[in-house]
C-alpha cells in the first residue's frame, strides 16, 4: 500500500491488502522522521500561543446539521469564535456541506477537523452523495483490495468537500440479532478485521483520518446506546478473542482514531462506567495495554448512554476529543473548572492538544484545507466500486 498521511501511520505506511504486514521502505525513513518532526515543532509552537480556553476549545467537536441557512451559518461562526476544534456534519446535502466547511475554515484560527459518519460512504449523511451498500450487504466475496479502493474513493470524495475525518469503519463484531446488526461487517472477527482495516487504510491513503468504532466492541450490546447504556457481560477472554481482535489489527497498522462507546464492560471496569468515560478502558486498556498512540474520541456525548456525565470525566479518563456535547459552552466551562480544581492537570490538557495539533498539521501542512465547490463529487472510480461491493442478491436486481 501507499504511504499514508496519518500519525503515526501517516508516513510509516499501512497494511498490504492481503496480509496486514507493516512495511516502510528504507528510503522513506528520513521522510517519515522529517515530517513527524515538523509536525511536532508546529504543534509545540501553536500550543505555546494558546490560552487555556483556546486549548480546551480544541478538544470539542459539536454536531451540526448540514444546513446552509443564515441561522446555521451564524452558529458555525459562533463556534469558530469559541475556538472549537472542529464539527461533525449530520444530515444534509453537498452544497450545504461545502458552505459550512468553507465558513468554519475561514473563521477558525486553527484548521478544523471536519468529521462525518461515513460508515458506508458520504451518502449515509449527504442525500445527494454517491450511495454504497450498507456494510452487511457488501458482497461476501469482496476482497481487501476492493475495500482499500472503496476507502480511497470515500476519502477522495470527502476531500473535495473539505472533510478530513471519517467516523468509520465499524469494527464491531456482530452477534447477528443485536443492535449493531447491519452496520457490522459480520460475525467473524478475522473477516471484520480484514475488511474494516483495508477500508481504513484506503481512507488514510487519501489523507483523511479514519476513526474506528465503537471500542472496545458494540457487537454484543443488547440495546441502543443512543437510548440507554448497554452492559456487555463478557469475560476478558471472550472480549480479547472476539471484540478486541479488529481493534488490535487497526492499532497494529498504525491507524489514526478510535471512538469509544457508551457501553459498560464490568470485566474491564467493575465500576460500570461507560467506556467513553472509563479510565480502565481508555488509559489502561487502549493506551497502555494495546499501545494505541492516536486520537481517542468519545461517541456523541448527547446520547443517553453517556448517563448525563460531562466532558471533564471523559478527559480525565484519557479522551482527546469530545464529540457532540449537549451544550458546547457549558462543557468548556466544566473542563475549565476541573483544571482549576486540579482534577485535570495542565500537562494532561497540553498532551491532548499537542496530539490534536500534530494530526492537524499532517492533514493540512499547517494550512487550511483546499475547499472545492462541487455540484457532483463522483469520481472515475465511483461506479466500478459501487458495482464490486454489491452482494450477489443486489447484483441480480440490476
Amino acid at each position: 500500500m501507499a504511504g499514508l498521511l496519518v500519525f503515526p501511520a501517516i508516513m510509516s505506511g499501512c497494511a498490504t491488502p492481503d496480509k496486514h504486514d507493516r512495511h516502510t521502505e528504507d528510503g522513506d525513513t528520513n521522510e517519515v522522521a522529517d515530517i513527524t518532526q515538523d509536525a511536532a515543532t508546529y504543534a509545540d509552537s501553536v500550543l505555546q500561543s494558546l490560552d487555556t480556553i483556546a486549548k480546551i476549545g480544541q478538544l470539542i467537536m459539536p454536531a451540526v446539521m448540514t444546513d446552509s441557512s443564515p441561522y446555521a451559518i451564524a452558529r458555525i461562526k459562533e463556534y469558530a469564535e469559541m475556538g472549537i476544534g472542529g464539527v461533525i456534519l449530520l444530515k444534509g446535502d453537498i452544497k450545504s456541506a461545502t458552505t459550512i466547511v468553507d465558513t468554519l475554515a475561514r473563521c477558525s484560527k486553527i484548521p478544523p477537523f471536519i468529521a462525518i459518519d461515513a460508515e458506508w460512504g458520504l451518502g449515509m449523511r449527504l442525500h445527494d452523495a454517491p450511495k454504497f451498500p450498507i456494510n452487511a450487504d457488501i458482497d461476501s466475496l469482496v476482497d481487501e483490495q476492493t475495500m482499500f479502493d472503496y476507502g480511497r474513493e470515500v476519502a477522495d470524495e470527502s476531500r473535495k468537500l473539505g472533510i478530513n475525518m471519517i467516523l468509520g469503519p465499524v469494527l464491531d463484531v456482530s452477534s447477528r440479532d443485536e443492535f449493531i446488526g447491519q452496520r457490522s461487517f459480520g460475525t467473524d472477527p478475522e473477516r471484520v478485521s480484514d475488511l474494516a482495516v483495508a477500508y481504513a487504510c484506503g481512507v488514510e491513503s487519501g489523507n483523511v483520518i479514519s476513526v474506528a468504532k465503537h471500542f472496545p466492541g458494540h457487537g454484543a450490546a443488547p440495546g441502543d446506546s443512543h437510548k440507554n447504556m448497554p452492559v456487555i457481560s463478557k469475560s476478558l477472554q471472550s472480549l480479547d478473542s472476539i471484540d478486541l481482535k479488529p481493534f488490535k489489527t487497526y492499532i497494529n497498522n498504525g491507524l489514526s482514531g478510535i471512538m469509544t462507546g457508551h457501553l459498560a464492560f464490568p470485566a474491564i471496569d467493575p465500576d460500570g462506567m461507560p467506556a467513553a468515560l472509563s479510565k480502565p478502558v481508555i488509559t489502561d486498556l487502549l493506551r497502555n495495554d494495546l499501545g494505541f498512540k492516536g486520537l481517542v474520541l468519545t461517541d456523541a456525548l448527547n446520547m443517553q448512554g453517556a448517563l448525563g456525565l460531562g466532558a471533564e470525566q471523559a478527559i480525565m479518563a484519557g479522551t482527546d476529543i469530545i464529540l457532540a456535547p449537549k451544550d458546547t459552552r457549558a462543557e468548556i466551562n466544566n473542563i475549565l473548572n476541573s483544571l482549576k480544581s486540579g482534577e485535570i492537570s495542565e500537562s494532561e490538557l497540553n498532551g491532548h492538544v499537542r496530539r490534536i495539533l500534530t494530526y492537524k498539521y499532517l492533514l493540512n501542512n499547517g494550512k487550511h484545507a483546499e475547499i472545492f465547490s462541487a455540484d457532483s463529487i463522483i469520481t472515475p472510480n465511483t461506479r466500478r466500486i459501487q458495482h464490486e461491493l454489491r452482494s450477489d442478491r443486489n447484483k441480480a436486481k440490476q
